[in-house]
């Protein structure tokens, strides 16, 4: 089992690495390779997680398929024979772990949905009983289920910086209100639906972010799509309000990281090798809750 930290393709063209993908342009389409890069407090860490970039993949291939009713996507297709030929001597690295995509452009804000009040909103909520400026009833425990899901963007961050939390209305002022109030209503009808399915699966989509880009004038969905990367998945079979819960996603990689004392700033400590050993099997398990297939 052979992780990839980072593609070495010299003959393909590359625009970019994120965070976890890199990206490589062929003019009207651009080939999305997911690495095993795993970042954390937006700091990529050091050591990557065996196959996680083929559970990103392949997850967000799934939910690319269940939302096309909702939303049109920059999918093209994931069959490596059908890339441009000078990808093809790559199959084996590309495979399972890369999708062609529709050169979309992306929209600057990030749209998070939180269905549950936990993390970053819990403490928020702690303080002021605001999460992102929205003011929650009184009473609320850690991990309780929020009445109704909340829309709280960001902007979107380069890689080493923080994204920023901003309102509804400061989203009007980037975008316009329409295209504002598109992505909204997108997000929550995207969440509503995951959530309900993954509920039938055994699992909780606490939280989760979407990204959008514009094609020929529509608004389409790009990126990711409720992996456990840009998610928060719990077990439906622990859930209990009042506590942290167990996790299908990297929180168990952020609580060692806390644990540790490091400062959140780079460059990030190494991980014991016990810890990216589970989360790679923790990443392996929510594919097959999810799909019902093997990686």
């Amino acid at each position: 089992m052979n992780a990839i930290p980072q593609t070495r393709f010299k003959d393909l063209p590359l625009k970019r690495q994120g965070k976890v993908r890199d990206i490589f342009d062929f003019e009207d389409t651009l080939l999305l390779v997911t690495t095993d890069r795993l970042s954390a407090f937006d700091v990529v860490l050091p050591d990557p997680i065996p196959d996680k970039g083929k559970v990103l993949n392949q997850i967000s291939v799934f939910w690319f398929e269940k939302m096309a009713d909702i939303v049109g996507n920059h999918l093209v297709t994931t069959d490596v024979d059908a890339y441009p030929e000078v990808c093809r001597p790559h199959r084996d690295a590309l495979a399972k772990r890369s999708m062609l995509v529709k050169k979309a452009d992306p929209l600057p804000v990030e749209c998070i949905v939180r269905g549950y009040i936990s993390g970053s909103g819990w403490k928020s909520y702690q303080k002021d009983g605001q999460v992102c400026g929205i003011q929650l009833p009184r009473g609320l425990k850690e991990s309780d289920k929020l009445d109704a899901p909340l829309y709280t963007p960001s902007t979107k961050a380069e890689v080493g910086d923080h994204d920023i939390n901003i309102s509804f209305e400061h989203t009007v002022d980037i975008l316009g209100r329409e295209t504002a109030e598109k992505i909204r209503n997108l997000s929550l009808e995207i969440y509503n639906k995951g959530a309900a399915l993954a509920l039938e699966k055994g699992i909780i989509i606490a939280d989760t972010k979407f990204e959008f880009g514009v094609l020929d004038g529509e608004i389409i969905l790009i990126d990711e799509v409720l992996t456990p990367d840009s998610s928060r998945f719990w077990p439906l079979d622990d859930y209990a309000p009042g506590r942290g819960q167990k996790s299908f996603d990297k929180q168990a990689v952020r609580d060692w990281l806390v644990n540790s004392g490091w400062g959140k700033t780079p460059p990030a400590p190494e991980l014991p090798q016990e810890v990216i050993d589970n989360t790679a099997r923790t990443y392996k398990e929510i594919f097959t809750r999810l799909t019902g297939e093997s990686l």
